[in-house]
């Protein structure tokens, strides 16, 4: 059974993930919590029919690139232009000095010795988790979902650059700036262009092919994520910062009910075979007994999970009276669920760059998958309470 090709094994769990996910119970587990476990105990941790090598790892890679082009393709700044998305980069900033405070503290234990890495990864916000969370319980038209879609995509784009920034080990800091100003001019040049009134020829060419066996447009798309792939990586940058801005100019060019059905292609290609590559080799790179090694490691799981509460939780108090006083709970723990992908890439990059070691990377993931099934399951319940108690919705000053 152990010799049979991965792929059978990665299609099986890729499956049953979602089935798992429908099994009745009182809180919904997002399918990449089951996809991350499915991988632990395929793993060789687990019951060992799957090893993270060869054809399994090359996927990975290219899994955690499209995880980024999905997460840059979800994002419209129309919908949180102004004081949204000024108290999203002002919480955001509270939270990295709240981040660095805390990896400033770990530091000084013999466990954490990168407090910049730590930092990153208190830093995120899983707003492509949490959408379906809003969108079912009827909150992302109001005051809350606006104020929220902002923060969380603050919290999906700061990181992305950040760490981009602070993992690059090819040039200086000026260097690096100049080079970013540069790669972000190119990006934001093929949005303009993207944005224009498409020629008819162009139109018509690709209405022609949306249906054929050649899938151009959606064959176009992959093809810009591998060019930015190669871009980014040419500017010294992590090549995740170009698949993030790859799907940001593939989002841009596809908005309307018109491209609905290009937008569902890709979805389709990307979650139906790269995307979970990702999520279940984080499962098999998932080092169990790392965590529990010693008690000081096992301990740091509910500790980040806590930081992490704090970092993003914290910063709801800039809202004032933007946010009722029943809100600002579900906000803060809406806001303190970890983005896993992004964690899972940061702490991947910084084992592979030495800086940090194996077991503070499986507590740092460990720590996110536990905010993803405890917080958006606490708001819920919060504002299905205060719902409950004939709390009156009010779409706030703005």
């Amino acid at each position: 059974m152990a010799e049979l090709h991965p792929i059978l094994w990665i299609m099986l769990a890729a499956v049953a993930a979602p089935l798992l996910a429908e099994l009745p119970r009182d809180a919904r587990v997002p399918v990449v919590v089951f996809e991350i476990l499915l991988g632990i105990a395929l793993g060789p941790h687990g019951l060992g029919l799957l090893a993270f090598d060869g054809f399994v790892a090359v996927m990975f890679g290219i899994g955690m690139g499209a995880t980024l082009f999905m997460a840059g393709m979800e994002l419209d700044f129309k919908h949180i232009s102004g004081a949204p998305l000024g108290l999203a980069l002002g919480g955001w900033g509270l939270s990295l000095l709240i981040g660095l405070a805390a990896a400033a503290l770990l530091y000084l234990t013999p466990l954490v010795h990168a407090p910049v890495v730590v930092m990153l990864a208190l830093s995120t916000t899983a707003l492509g988790t949490l959408l379906p969370v809003l969108r079912d319980a009827g909150q992302l038209d109001t005051n809350f979902g606006r104020l929220f879609l902002a923060a969380g995509t603050v919290g999906e784009v700061g990181p992305v650059v950040a760490m981009s920034l602070a993992m690059s080990q090819h040039y200086s800091s000026w260097q690096e700036a100049g080079l970013l100003l540069v790669f972000l001019g190119l990006v934001l040049f093929m949005a303009l262009a993207g944005g224009r009134k498409q020629p008819p020829r162009l139109v018509e060419l690709m209405r022609r092919h949306l249906h054929a066996s050649s899938q151009l447009p959606v064959r176009m798309a992959l093809l810009l994520l591998a060019g930015y792939f190669v871009v980014a990586d040419a500017f010294g940058f992590e090549n995740i910062l170009g698949a993030f801005a790859a799907g940001m100019l593939v989002g841009m060019a596809t908005r309307g009910h018109e491209n609905k059905t290009v937008r569902h292609k890709i979805d389709a290609v990307m979650f139906g075979w790269f995307v979970p590559f990702f999520f279940i080799g984080t499962g098999l790179k998932f080092d169990l007994p790392a965590i529990f090694g010693t008690l000081g490691t096992a301990l740091l799981v509910p500790a980040f999970a806590t930081l992490l509460l704090a970092a993003r939780g914290l910063p709801v108090w800039l809202y004032g009276q933007r946010l009722q006083r029943h809100e600002r709970w579900p906000f803060a723990l809406m806001s303190a669920v970890a983005s896993l992908s992004l964690v899972v890439v940061i702490t991947d990059i910084a084992v592979h760059t030495g800086h940090i070691g194996s077991s503070v990377a499986a507590a740092l993931v460990g720590a996110a998958v536990l905010s993803v099934l405890l917080f958006p399951t606490l708001a819920t319940l919060l504002l299905a309470r205060a719902a409950g108690a004939g709390q009156p919705h009010q779409s706030g000053p703005r």
